[in-house]
């Protein structure tokens, strides 16, 4: 079936060439809490083939390192309200995304042109949050252990249902981090890859005793290793052809005009098929097939079934026009088969997704890992989704980097052009070839044909996406303020940043909201193994302690802050939420939180509890904060601790006008 896959292939991006790291929300580059400024394990979650040095530790709730994962602090976002349309901004929350990214992208031929074809792949994916806080098997969670989650495959494709229920048990651990599920993994590495893909001179591997080179088997990732339990083809192209747990937010594009093919093929608005099989004939369904294709899956005795993506279930629509009675508002609808159903022959309820945003990508200089044009750190403006069930959700970001040259045709390059001996084809990009330029002697190139197009990829840890709480009304605009960086000097930091307010100026509306919160780790000691940076915490408090605290500044140039008598920016503050509970906070009560970072939670308490460290060593690491709505104003704040002038200037502005 090569030719029906190539058809497909061909129109793929090609892979990709550059290193990615997110800075809002913290990508964790596969670490956990190591002190070290490696990471310990590169396998944990996925393959960012990034420097081992990148990447946040988990947070920290409190003043000391998270030893299980009721102590991590897990950031909070409120949803969007059920706003009418994208163009409306009515109820939406906003958060802005941050990345520096080391190879380039965007630009133009004429005014900024670049050394390579880029394009920035930006996804998420949810599922309702549990009470406790490594839930079930199938949780989203960040782990207690470096250690990557365990994989037994299959003896057999005939195994039983109990086997098949065995061999996930005795994988899945609770200690361990988990994003995708297990099924997903196991279904990857059953399935025969996409042989339609261009692959150069690379010789991909089998899966001995299955009879197929399966999906965990690409140009990439030839040996097929593996990470948590990612899937190495859906990582490497992108749109997919199957059906994927990942629900899309943008594409940053190359090119605008491929805008129209992104957002058609995303599985946000396309339904996909996957061949589906049984145990036994009428029962249950198997999590995986080596088919991937309608003509060999139906010969074998599958079934081709079309799968949708969705925001989330409607169970409590149970027939078709029921389900498709409520699509207005601004939401859709649809009556179909959800990705992870186990009836393939049960339709549900589904909400459906928005088609993602798609645009070109923003300006970045290559080999400089730092800010994009005009000196601002590239970004992206997120409007979090509204879930109608009002259900709060554990959610994982992700986005991914994908770079290639134009040594070959990174869209219309397939299987065709691959080497291969009999009958003899040359690959159009070899390993490490010699050229002949006329001399007595040739010259090598350096070229590893397995990252001649190339993907990096970052993920956050897991967060929380809320439904509103409070005094906050579904028709709010919220904007999201957190703390970027992490302890330690510029070199001893790298290839993360120091501390800093994101976003450093926040223009609103005297309507809208800001959601003020930080999270940080007490383990950031960057000591050895220290990759590429000194090793080191340079800063001021308790070694490997991430702290933040807001007090008032009267400009940008102070480093003192403001008495309490002379700010205006406490008493001009509405509080709409707050992490005590209470509204009705004071302004100088708010001046204390804020200034304290939580420690207290009222002037009283600041005159009866324990006295917090005048470094914030006692200070909780992280901080679940506020919802505030300011007057018209200019506020400038900064942060006490770490605004020492020699290497960081932790200050910003919230400008209501």
């Amino acid at each position: 079936m090569m030719i029906l896959l190539t058809v497909i292939s061909v129109l793929l991006f090609g892979q990709c060439f550059a290193d990615i790291y997110l800075h809002i929300p913290r990508g964790s580059n596969n670490r956990l809490n190591e002190k070290t400024g490696n990471r310990k394990n590169a396998n944990r979650v996925f393959d960012s083939q990034n420097n081992n040095k990148g990447g946040y530790n988990v947070g920290d709730k409190g003043e000391n390192p998270s030893n299980n994962e009721g102590e991590q602090y897990r950031m909070k976002y409120f949803q969007s309200g059920p706003f009418k349309s994208l163009n409306n901004d009515a109820g939406k929350s906003f958060l802005e995304l941050e990345w520096t990214n080391q190879h380039g992208c965007g630009g133009n031929e004429d005014t900024s042109p670049q050394k390579q074809n880029c394009h920035m792949i930006l996804q998420y994916m949810c599922q309702d949050d549990v009470n406790t806080p490594t839930g079930t098997a199938d949780t989203l969670r960040n782990g207690q252990r470096t250690d990557t989650q365990a994989y037994n495959r299959p003896q057999s494709l005939t195994e039983t249902q109990a086997q098949t229920t065995a061999r996930k048990n005795n994988a899945v651990q609770q200690e361990e981090v988990l994003q995708e599920p297990w099924e997903w993994y196991d279904k990857c590495f059953v399935r025969e890859r996409n042989r339609g893909l261009f692959t150069a001179d690379q010789k991909l591997k089998t899966n001995n005793g299955l009879g197929t080179s399966s999906a965990i088997y690409t140009r990439e990732n030839p040996n097929g290793n593996r990470y948590g339990y990612e899937c190495p083809e859906e990582r490497d192209y992108f749109p997919y052809w199957h059906p994927t747990p990942w629900k899309d937010i943008a594409v940053l594009a190359e090119n605008a005009s491929m805008c129209s093919y992104y957002k058609s093929k995303s599985f946000n608005t396309q339904m996909y098929h996957e061949c589906v099989e049984f145990y036994t004939p009428g029962g249950a369904r198997r999590p995986y097939s080596k088919w991937n294709n309608q003509a060999q899956c139906t010969q074998n005795g599958g079934q081709w079934i079309q799968f949708s993506n969705f925001l989330e279930k409607a169970p409590a629509y149970t027939t078709e026009a029921a389900c498709n009675a409520q699509s207005k508002g601004g939401l859709t609808y649809r009556w179909a088969v959800p990705y992870d159903a186990t009836s393939v022959t049960k339709k549900e309820c589904l909400v459906q997704l928005d088609q993602p945003d798609c645009k070109e990508a923003q300006y970045s200089r290559s080999n400089h890992l730092g800010n994009g044009a005009n000196g601002r750190a590239n970004s992206y403006m997120w409007t979090l989704p509204y879930f109608p069930s009002a259900k709060a959700k554990r959610c994982v970001f992700r986005m991914r980097y994908n770079i290639s040259t134009d040594d070959y045709d990174p869209y219309f390059t397939d299987s065709s052009s691959n080497q291969q001996l009999n009958p003899f084809v040359q690959s159009i990009i070899e390993q490490d070839p010699y050229i002949d330029l006329g001399g007595r002697t040739a010259l090598r190139m350096n070229i590893n044909t397995d990252q001649t197009g190339r993907q990096f990829q970052d993920r956050s840890h897991v967060f929380f996406m809320s439904p509103r709480a409070g005094a906050i009304s579904q028709t709010d605009r919220i904007f999201n303020l957190n703390v970027r960086g992490k302890r330690g000097n510029i070199v001893q930091t790298y290839p993360a940043v120091e501390y800093d307010f994101h976003p450093n100026t926040l223009n609103m509306k005297p309507s809208d909201l800001v959601h003020i919160q930080w999270t940080g780790s007490n383990t950031h000691n960057n000591n050895n193994p220290a990759g590429d940076g000194q090793a080191g915490d340079e800063g001021q408090g308790k070694d490997g302690s991430d702290r933040s605290n807001i007090v008032e500044i009267k400009n940008l140039n102070d480093n003192f802050p403001l008495p309490y008598e002379s700010t205006t920016m406490w008493s001009a503050a509405d509080v709409k939420w707050i992490y005590s509970g209470s509204t009705a906070v004071s302004p100088k009560d708010l001046a204390v939180i804020m200034s304290s970072s939580g420690y207290y939670k009222s002037v009283n308490e600041a005159k009866t509890k324990a006295a917090m460290n005048p470094l914030l060593n006692n200070a909780p690491a992280s901080f679940e904060g506020a919802v505030l709505k300011f007057n018209r104003g200019t506020y400038h704040y900064m942060s006490t601790r770490n605004n020492n002038f020699s290497n960081r200037s932790q200050k910003s502005t919230l400008i209501v006008s």
